[in-house]
C-alpha cells in the first residue's frame, strides 16, 4: 500500500510495542516462506495492519526469536501466525503488484522504470500468490479498472474515486460466515481504503500538479483553499470515525491495544504531518536513519 497505516509508538506500551513488531516480523518471515525474499522488499506497516485485522480471537504469543538479514546479531519476537498470516502476504504481494502496474501506467518517466523493473522481479511471486488468492486478485483488478476510468475522465468527485479503492480493501477481507465478524472487518479496512486513497492524493497534489497528472483533490478543489482543506479534512475524519465504529465491534485479539493506538492516534497524527507538509521530511529522515 502506501505507507501511511502507523502507530503513534511513543504512545505505545513496551508490550504493543513488542507485539506490533512481532506481527511485523511474523509478516516478513512468512513472506520470505512463502513467496521469497522479494516481496520482503516491499514490506510496510500498512501490510501489519492488515494482519492484525485478520488476526483470529485465539492467536497468542510470540513462536521465539528469528534473526533475518537485518537484524543478524539480535533476533526479534516472531508471532507463530497461521492461514491468517499466510493470507496477509499473499494479499501484500497482490496489492504491492498492482501497485507498480499502476505506477507504470500512470507515473512519471523514471518512475515507470523504477516500478517496472520491481515489477519484474515481483512477477514470479505475484503469480504465485494470484494462484492462491484468486478471488481477491480478480476483485483488485476489476476495481483498479473502474477507477482508473474515472481518472481518465477526470472525475471531480472524490467520493467516487475514493469508493474504488475502499472497496478493493474491504475486499480483503475473507468471509469466515461469521456476520459479527465479517461484516466490522470489512467496513474497518473499507473506511481505511477510503482514507488512504485521499491521504496519497493530498500527499501528491503538488508532484501532480506539476507533472499535468490527474489527482482526485485537485480535480475536485480548485483553489485548495484553507476552507476547501478544512472540508477534506472533515470528510476524511468521518471516515476514521467509521473505522473506529467498526474496530469496536469487533472480538478483542492479542493486538487490539496497537491497533486502537493505530485507529485513534497513528492515523490523525500521519493526517496532521500530510496536511501541514511534515509528512515526507519525517520519511526522508527516517530512511536515512535506517540506512
Amino acid at each position: 500500500m502506501f505507507g501511511y497505516v502507523r502507530a503513534r509508538e511513543d504512545t505505545l506500551s513496551p508490550e504493543d510495542r513488542a507485539a506490533y513488531q512481532s506481527v511485523y516480523c511474523g509478516l516478513c518471515h512468512t513472506l520470505k516462506r512463502e513467496y521469497g525474499n522479494i516481496p520482503r522488499l516491499f514490506l510496510n506497516y500498512d501490510f501489519a495492519f492488515l494482519a492484525m485485522v485478520l488476526a483470529p480471537v485465539e492467536e497468542r504469543g510470540n513462536a521465539g526469536c528469528l534473526r533475518c538479514p537485518m537484524h543478524p546479531w539480535k533476533g526479534r519476537g516472531v508471532c507463530p501466525g497461521g492461514e491468517w498470516l499466510k493470507t496477509a502476504a499473499g494479499e501484500s504481494v497482490i496489492l504491492t503488484w498492482w501497485k507498480l502496474r499502476d505506477t507504470v501506467a500512470d507515473g512519471g518517466f523514471f518512475a515507470r522504470m523504477g516500478a517496472q523493473f520491481l515489477s519484474l522481479l515481483l512477477r514470479p511471486a505475484y503469480r504465485k500468490a494470484r494462484t492462491r488468492y484468486l478471488d481477491f486478485d480478480r476483485e483488485t483488478t476489476l476495481l483498479l479498472e473502474e477507477q482508473r476510468s474515472l481518472e481518465r475522465e477526470e472525475c471531480t468527485s472524490i467520493d467516487r474515486t475514493a469508493d474504488c479503492f475502499a472497496r478493493l480493501l474491504g475486499a480483503a477481507i475473507p468471509r469466515t460466515g461469521e456476520e459479527k465478524v465479517d461484516r466490522p472487518r470489512a467496513q474497518l479496512l473499507y473506511h481505511l481504503g477510503r482514507w488512504i486513497y485521499l491521504m496519497d492524493a493530498v500527499d501528491d497534489l503538488e508532484e501532480d500538479r506539476k507533472r499535468g497528472s490527474y489527482n482526485p483533490v485537485a480535480a475536485r478543489f480548485l483553489d485548495w483553499s484553507r476552507e476547501e482543506q478544512t472540508y477534506l479534512r472533515q470528510s476524511m475524519d468521518h471516515s476514521l470515525a467509521l473505522m473506529g465504529a467498526a474496530f469496536e465491534l469487533l472480538p478483542p485479539n492479542p493486538w487490539n491495544g496497537v491497533m486502537e493506538n493505530i485507529i485513534y492516534s497513528g492515523l490523525p497524527n500521519v493526517e496532521e504531518l500530510v496536511f501541514s507538509g511534515k509528512w515526507r521530511e519525517r520519511q526522508t529522515k527516517r530512511r536515512r536513519n535506517d540506512g
